[in-house]
C-alpha cells in the first residue's frame, strides 16, 4: 500500500532533469516546479513511469495536483523534491482521488465511498481492462458529483488500478 500524499498548485517551471552518466536518459525526466496559494514550493521529478490522468499535457501556468509516496526517502533540500507518481491537471468537469480503497470501497481517509455501476470503466495503468474487484487496492478514481454524506458517495466514471 502506497502512502499517497499530494501537493496542489500552479506549475511555474519545467526543466529537463539529468539522470544517468552518459546522457542515455537525457530528456526522459523533467523537474516540475509547483507553487501553491500560500507561496509554498515543491519540485516534482517526473519520470517516464509517472501517470498523467487522461494523458494530459502539462505546461507552465497549469493548475495541477501531484501525488507522491509519503513514505519514500527524499533529499533534505529546499524546495522539497518528490518523485511524482500521479499528476492530475485540474479541470472543472471531473474530480480525481488517488488513495487506497478498502473492501467496502471507502478511501483510507474515510472521505469517499465508491458505488460501481455497469458503466464504470475499470482499467490498468496501461489502458487494458481490469477484470477483478478493485477493492483493497490503490486506485486512481475519476468521478463527478458526490452525495453530501460522510463519507461522500459517488459512482465513478473511471477507475485506474495501481498494481
Amino acid at each position: 500500500m502506497v502512502n499517497f500524499k499530494s501537493f496542489r498548485g500552479v506549475v511555474t517551471q519545467i526543466d529537463d532533469f539529468p539522470i544517468g552518466q552518459n546522457g542515455e536518459k537525457e530528456g526522459c525526466y523533467k523537474l516540475m516546479t509547483v507553487e501553491d496559494s500560500t507561496r509554498g514550493i515543491v519540485n516534482f521529478v517526473v519520470s517516464p513511469s509517472t501517470y498523467f490522468v487522461n494523458q494530459e499535457i502539462v505546461t507552465i501556468g497549469d493548475q495541477i495536483t501531484g501525488y507522491y509516496d509519503g513514505d519514500a526517502p527524499v533529499p533534505l533540500i529546499y524546495p522539497p523534491q518528490y518523485r511524482a507518481l500521479v499528476v492530475v491537471k485540474e479541470n472543472n468537469y471531473q474530480n480525481v482521488k488517488v488513495d487506497f480503497f478498502n473492501n467496502q470501497l471507502v478511501s483510507s481517509d474515510g472521505q469517499l465511498q465508491l458505488n460501481l455501476s455497469a458503466y464504470t470503466l475499470i482499467l490498468l495503468k496501461n489502458g487494458q481492462p481490469f477484470s477483478k474487484s478493485p477493492a483493497n487496492r490503490n486506485l486512481i478514481v475519476i468521478y463527478g458529483p458526490t452525495t453530501r454524506s460522510i463519507p461522500a458517495q459517488t459512482t465513478p466514471y473511471n477507475i485506474i488500478v495501481w498494481c
